[in-house]
């Protein structure tokens, strides 16, 4: 069976206790139970290895067998995914983590049906974050990602002429993601439209701040699965899976 990971700020010492919502989760719904394995992890690239010594109402209590660094992976992978409408932001944020992405940004599109304004803004950016971090456990990830605040265009081509490679998905595109060549080092940059694609405007502005415009394949994906299957081609052409 996979190890669990738990998330923790407290990883000094030869003896841990995983207590709140974590610990809770671990005694009550996974119910570990003496001698099982756990990691716990800050999220951040330290990780202890642990076997549980005892289980309590709602805590555990472990030996630390070793502890040690997890190296941030290169290079780090940018998705800027355009608001998509209900409920399949949460979803492209979970594939995305499941898939290794470092950061995910929130970007409302000139097309986005969706607009995070008010008191949905602080809501919705939980609910990404929520996301991120339970799929993260789930997939085993010691380096959480994460996700930003929520991105106008102007600062999406920041991001874009400051990274090492900026690309920004189109249909209209001629060259194949399959085929761009890729840093060794630094920061790629993904943009996803959302249902509505992104703008002319938007798109003149991202080739001015260096993006190149490239094709995903021959069919047309949804705004939340664009953005894993574009990771996954990138991830492998960098040897990071």
């Amino acid at each position: 069976m996979t190890v669990p990971v738990f998330l923790s700020e407290e990883l000094d010492g030869p003896e841990l206790t995983l207590a709140g919502p974590e610990g809770r989760h671990a005694a009550s719904v996974r119910r570990l139970r003496a001698g099982e394995r756990v990691d716990l992890t800050d999220g951040a690239g330290t990780v202890a290895e642990c076997v549980v010594r005892e289980a309590l109402k709602d805590s555990l209590r472990l030996d630390v067998l070793c502890r040690y660094e997890v190296e941030l992976p290169e290079p780090r992978l940018t998705v800027v995914q355009g608001l998509p409408k209900g409920d399949r932001g949460e979803l492209a944020v979970e594939m995305m983590t499941e898939a290794g992405v470092d950061v995910i940004v929130p970007w409302a599109a000139s097309r986005s049906i969706t607009q995070w304004k008010g008191d949905k803004v602080a809501k919705a950016l939980h609910r990404w974050r929520s996301t991120a971090r339970e799929a993260g456990k789930q997939a085993r990830r010691f380096h959480l990602p994460e996700v930003t605040e929520p991105a106008t265009t102007a600062r999406v081509g920041e991001l874009l002429a400051g990274a090492a490679l900026g690309l920004v998905l189109h249909e209209e595109a001629a060259e194949p993601l399959s085929g761009v060549a890729l840093p060794a080092s630094g920061d790629i940059v993904v943009v996803v439209g959302p249902e509505g694609g992104v703008s002319e405007e938007e798109l003149a502005g991202f080739r001015a701040a260096k993006a190149v415009s490239v094709l995903l394949g021959p069919t047309v994906l949804r705004t939340s699965t664009a953005g894993v299957a574009a990771a996954s081609v990138l991830l492998t052409r960098t040897g990071r899976w």
